[in-house]
């Protein structure tokens, strides 16, 4: 799937949405909604995520998603991750793991 054409979804509602292999360059996910969404395999080089809901998202092998860009997110409660971005958000940002009040 590639959407590089789609570059701002600002505040969109993508709720369970299969994104799974999308292409995301430079899009602009400021505060939508991605909750149980599959973003597995997909590439977000220069994203805006700032406030983005990620809970319970597949974002397993994700490609071009930095320690900065997931630490602006709203939360990532429940999401897969890939071990290496697990840990270090353990470390550096544990409330984003954290269940959302």
């Amino acid at each position: 799937m590639d959407i590089s054409e789609i570059k701002n979804l600002q505040g969109a509602n993508l709720i369970g949405a299969n994104l799974q292999g999308a292409n995301f360059v430079k899009a602009n996910l400021t505060k939508a909604n991605l909750q149980g969404s599959n973003f597995r395999g997909s590439n977000l080089p220069g994203s805006s995520l700032q406030g983005a809901d990620f809970q319970w998202s597949n974002l397993y092998r994700a490609k071009n998603l930095s320690l900065d860009q997931l630490s602006k997110v709203k939360t990532l409660h429940g999401v897969k991750l890939d071990e290496e971005l697990l840990i270090a958000l353990k470390e550096k940002y544990p409330a984003l793991l954290e269940k959302p009040e």
